[in-house]
């Protein structure tokens, strides 16, 4: 038997624990890819979005730009995507996909499917999880 660390009746870190195991369960169909879980999360939006700011993509992140700017970078030298001044305010800086980064959605579209298809949740499970993590999110 596992002695208790009291670590299990928190909340913060069954949420935190969780994410991680997340994050595990994705990494065997990026690794290929060569892209991290953050990496995956910016390519979605462009997916979705198409080009944006770069401002904006880590507001929807909720990432600052001392982490969102390597990421960036990283995508950029993999060929996923590239960065641009804006014509109208060059202190804006624009990413957007290249035919490898629109590409890759093709390859990875059914991911969020799979991943969700390897947590033991019903679906109505998975609908109050969402809804729930979405709320803890809108507290701060």
């Amino acid at each position: 038997m596992v002695e208790s660390t009291g670590l299990e009746q928190m909340v913060c870190f069954n949420l935190y624990a969780a994410s991680r195991a997340m994050t595990a369960i994705y990494r065997p169909a990026l690794d290929p890819h060569g892209l991290t879980y953050p990496q995956y999360l910016a390519l979605r939006v462009l997916w979705h979005r198409g080009a944006t700011t770069v401002r904006e993509l880590g507001k929807i992140l909720d990432l600052d730009s001392g982490t969102l700017s390597p990421l960036l970078k990283r995508l950029e030298a993999a060929g996923h995507v590239t960065r641009q001044r804006g014509t109208a305010d060059e202190r804006t800086v624009e990413v957007h996909l290249t035919s490898t980064g629109r590409r890759l959605r093709d390859e990875l579209a059914d991911l969020p499917r799979r991943v969700a298809c390897t947590v033991d949740l019903t679906e109505d499970e998975f609908i109050q999880l969402h809804h729930l993590l979405g709320r803890i999110r809108g507290a701060n």
